[in-house]
């Protein structure tokens, strides 16, 4: 059994995206529904994580509202994210992970968020490396960013409600934008 190096771990909750471009980084979430996508510039050596609730399109009049919940959003904001910490969008490449059925009798979501990134990333052109999605089981996710290493680990159980719990939960409110402009 081979030990892992003690790394600093930061934890993606939804309706967040994580840049960063230090080896000794992990990004980690849990997921039930909702979608991860984690991609990296190979050559530059920055990497990142989103983590949406639900798809989202540029079109929809859903998507006007916290725009933190849609995958639409959160794939712009990560893109564009390590575009300016040095990647090169014809490098990029991607996993994505999550989409699960956590709840039998609900539409299934996670299918229509999953379906999402991979289209999103093929009108992109960022190609797709790996992928885990669907099932009927929540995961924790562990990816570093910097080398593309992505693992994973099925929740059952109380591990599964907590993950269905985690998804439920509201985003963050928006952090209010300071401006040096004074309306009156």
């Amino acid at each position: 059994m081979m030990l892992e190096a003690a790394g600093r771990r930061v934890h993606v909750i939804q309706g967040e995206f994580k840049v960063v471009n230090d080896p000794d980084v992990v990004l980690s979430t849990i997921l039930g529904s909702c979608v991860a996508a984690c991609m990296r510039d190979p050559v530059s050596g920055v990497g990142g994580m989103n983590h949406f609730l639900l798809p989202g399109s540029s079109t929809s009049p859903a998507s006007a509202g916290d725009a933190t919940r849609y995958g639409v959003h959160l794939m712009e904001l990560l893109i564009n994210g390590l575009l300016k910490q040095g990647a090169r969008r014809d490098r990029l490449e991607a996993k994505i992970f999550g989409g699960a059925k956590t709840i039998a009798r609900f539409s299934n979501v996670g299918e229509q968020n999953a379906a999402f990134a991979r289209q999103f990333l093929l009108d992109e052109g960022i190609r797709v490396v790996g992928e885990s999605t669907g099932g009927e089981h929540g995961r924790k996710l562990e990816y570093w960013p910097v080398t593309g290493r992505a693992r994973q680990y099925a929740l059952t159980g109380v591990e599964a409600q907590r993950a269905i719990h985690q998804d439920q939960r509201p985003a963050p409110a928006p952090k209010p934008v300071e401006s040096s402009i004074e309306f009156f």
